[in-house]
């Protein structure tokens, strides 16, 4: 009887993050240059392989990659999709388990000659399958931006209700009724006023809003759409 043995490869397993922000009303993804082959010198996703002996899961591999390659912490951060097969990275079969983060312009780090922040409207050819991981983290932010608190991890620590929905616009590139709006964001209840926090402006000024510690990280979630 003949036997048939399996040929079994070693297959690569990391982590991409496609890390959200907003500049100047915009949506902005920040990249990194690869410092090493393949694909050296180009703009790509910040990533990297899982340390197995010090990362308790795939997202603490994130937030690694994160802490140790952007210098950033704290961001939002979710798990998106699993990416893989044999033709995604020229080295060989590989596993990338793909994460979004959402974080606020003010907490960028400063700026560096191997990190740009790109419009997604004008974003550079990115190598492997960083672009489906971005086009796809686009479309989870915009779809869970109609029923969640999600645009709330793109402002800063205070915020008042008109620059939250201009944030909700820009995030779903559309306007918004105010007093729909304003109805859902009380539905939700993750939001609580800063006591005593008022912003000045053209006309009286503007409560000032924070996020409820509770949804930090987590998302308030609505049944209905804005």
């Amino acid at each position: 009887m003949n036997q048939t043995t399996e040929r079994r490869e070693a297959v690569q397993v990391s982590v991409d993050v496609v890390l959200l922000t907003l500049v100047e009303q915009q949506l902005h993804a920040v990249l990194l240059r690869r410092a090493a082959a393949p694909f050296a010198g180009v703009w790509a996703l910040p990533g990297g392989f899982i340390h197995t002996a010090e990362d308790a899961d795939t997202k603490a591999s994130a937030a690694r990659v994160l802490q140790t390659k952007v210098g950033i912490e704290g961001a939002y951060l979710e798990q998106l999709a699993t990416f893989s097969g044999p033709a995604r990275d020229p080295r060989g079969w590989s596993v990338a388990v793909a994460y979004c983060a959402l974080l606020p312009a003010q907490s960028l780090p400063p700026q560096r000659d191997d990190l740009c922040v790109v419009p997604v409207s004008a974003l550079p050819q990115l190598p492997f399958d960083h672009r489906a991981i971005l086009d796809a983290a686009l479309a989870r932010v915009r779809s869970k931006s109609l029923y969640s608190s999600l645009p709330v991890h793109l402002c800063g620590e205070t915020f008042t209700l008109p620059q939250l929905q201009l944030v909700y616009e820009i995030v779903l590139d559309e306007p918004l009724n105010k007093v729909s709006f304003r109805r859902k964001m009380d539905e939700m209840d993750w939001l609580e006023a800063v006591p005593g926090a008022l912003r000045g402006g053209a006309h009286r000024p503007a409560q000032l809003y924070r996020i409820k510690p509770s949804f930090r990280q987590e998302l308030a979630l609505s049944p209905r759409g804005l």
